[in-house]
């Protein structure tokens, strides 16, 4: 027993020194692509903004045959992003799709395999932002943020893994943002409702460690030129400029096919977690201060 252990005293640094430069060595090699042609994605949120453009850079890489399922609240969105994915030569479908409402997401979750077939890439996008303080903030639109951007999350995966666990094929993907790990201030119900979302994924990815041919991905981006954060302004928009959605829709389809699990946009997003993990929380405060963030918010005038 003695032995056993220190034999896996020894190894276990060799296997980290092993995974690392494994990693090291994909960032410089090409890695091979999953293919997409055999697979069917489910958007929710797929209507507009980046939801919209990962449907376009699915339906582009190569998810044809099968098709996009899109879910979301607004058919007029939901109409017209369908028609595009189906003039790219893609087979497209949308449902009317609450997901903080568990009973809805099931109920339609069985619409679609009844419809489309079997879900084997879940991608989890949709959310909304309340972007208020939160002695400002309506009771209704916090409990509403936590519905959509988290719990809804919960019923998602619990209606289709199922099916990628028999199939041992499958994955779910989360669109969440970097303020998961860095909160700021006027939006404390998205914050808090990605935090949760972030240790969700952290915990369903571990969990799936021993489940053959499933995995998952999280992505988490800065802030994305969309509409739903309008209005917010950094001090520095040329030095910390917003995401273009094509560009974040291209790498978080590119992150499913190399299976990656986390996935921070831009890379810079690496060193804000180092900073925050080293410096006191006086010399954060004024990180946030100086780049404006501690402000940021309080031009908002996105969708909510």
């Amino acid at each position: 027993m003695v032995w056993k252990r220190l034999g896996a005293l020894v190894v276990f640094p060799l296997q980290m020194i092993y995974l690392v430069a494994k990693a090291a060595v994909g960032l410089v090699l090409p890695a091979k692509l999953r293919d997409l042609s055999r697979e069917n994605v489910l958007i929710t949120g797929g209507g507009r903004g980046i939801g919209r453009q990962l449907a376009r850079e699915f339906a582009e890489r190569g998810a044809r045959r099968y098709g996009i399922v899109l879910w979301g609240r607004t058919e007029k969105c939901l109409k017209e992003t369908t028609e595009e994915i189906r003039q790219m030569g893609t087979e497209c479908h949308y449902f009317i799709c609450d997901v903080g409402n568990r009973e809805e997401v099931y109920q339609t979750a069985k619409a679609v395999r009844e419809k489309v077939g079997d879900i084997t890439i879940l991608v989890n996008n949709a959310a909304v932002v309340h972007g208020k303080s939160l002695m400002d903030s309506d009771d209704d639109a916090l409990l509403k943020s936590q519905h959509i951007n988290t719990l809804g999350q919960f019923w998602t995966t619990k209606a289709f893994l199922p099916r990628m666990l028999e199939l041992q094929n499958g994955h779910i993907v989360c669109l969440n943002s970097v303020l998961a790990l860095s909160a700021i201030p006027g939006a404390i119900d998205y914050c808090t409702s990605k935090a949760s979302a972030f240790a969700f994924m952290e915990s369903l990815t571990l969990g799936l460690l021993d489940c053959p041919g499933v995995s998952a991905t999280t992505v988490l981006p800065f802030h994305t030129s969309t509409e739903m954060f309008q209005g917010m302004r950094v001090r520095f928009p040329n030095l910390f400029p917003p995401l273009k959605p094509e560009m974040v829709a291209r790498r978080t389809v590119e992150a499913v096919q190399l299976n990656q699990a986390l996935l921070l946009l831009p890379w810079t997003m690496h060193i804000l977690v180092i900073l925050k993990s080293i410096l006191p929380q006086a010399a954060m405060e004024e990180i946030h201060r100086f780049s404006g963030t501690y402000t940021c918010m309080n031009t908002f005038k996105g969708r909510t």
